[in-house]
């Protein structure tokens, strides 16, 4: 039976092969991909019609301030915990606009 310390260098060893294998085989399916558009002369809109495009992340941006205090002018998005000035409190009375 091998020993913790024998195992872990297979498994760094073992690491190394997968990573080699996944870049060997992704460089054979873009070749493969590009081949295939050239033959077909496909266009980027025939592979990924409208609406069938890969998630995009989120740019996460600022929020207007839907809330404003009027004893201070302190505002608030409506996002995440409510400040104090209008926790408990009808929010329609510091509503923005």
């Amino acid at each position: 039976m091998a020993t913790y310390q024998e195992l872990l260098k297979q498994q760094a060893a073992l690491a190394v092969q997968v990573e080699e294998a996944r870049k060997r085989e992704i460089a054979d399916a873009v070749a493969r991909v590009r081949q295939i558009v050239n033959e077909y002369d496909l266009t980027e809109k025939d592979v990924f019609p409208a609406g069938r495009r890969a998630a995009t992340p989120r740019m996460a941006g600022k929020v207007a301030p839907k809330y404003r205090d009027p004893a201070t002018g302190q505002t608030w998005t409506g996002r995440g915990k409510p400040p104090k000035w209008i926790d408990g409190k009808d929010r329609n009375l510091f509503r923005i606009g």
